[in-house]
């Protein structure tokens, strides 16, 4: 059945992505999302500013419709036009790849300071003398004697 062919009726209650199907499949070819959406919008006889205001929304859900395919340069089309491209590596070799990367991690900490919080170079102290002579430690007793 062709796009054209479905009653607007039945069009509104179609999701855009369904809508989405039918324009791709017509076409026969990659598309650009705006250009896809403008026809999904003409099909449902939605005004132009329609397409500005919720080309978001359509991108979120041609993204997460398994039915579609984003391709390179913002190009669109259906998944089952296109075949992925699946690499098998062998498991042994990608053991022996995390291996020398966790080995890796290991030296690069062994390197560093053991205590991060002491900096046993630093033979400078930072406290004044100076900045203590002024204080004084007062006994809570004390302090209740006083008040007496």
């Amino acid at each position: 059945m062709k796009l054209n062919e479905i009653p607007k009726e039945e069009l509104e209650l179609m999701g855009y992505d369904d809508i989405a199907f039918y324009v791709l499949q017509e076409s026969g070819k990659k598309m650009k999302l705006q250009d896809i959406f403008k026809k999904v919008c003409k099909a449902l006889e939605l005004p132009d500013e329609y397409v500005e205001s919720h080309i978001m929304d359509f991108f979120e859900v041609m993204s997460t419709n398994k039915k579609f395919v984003m391709l390179e340069k913002g190009f669109w089309d259906l998944q089952s036009r296109h075949v992925a491209d699946i690499v098998i590596e062998d498991a042994d070799e990608e053991i022996e790849n995390d291996i020398e990367d966790e080995e890796e991690i290991v030296e690069e900490t062994n390197d560093e300071d053991e205590d991060i919080f002491y900096d046993q170079d630093d033979e400078t102290d930072d406290t004044d003398d100076d900045d203590l002579a002024d204080l004084v430690v007062i006994d809570s007793n004390e302090e209740d004697e006083q008040s007496l």
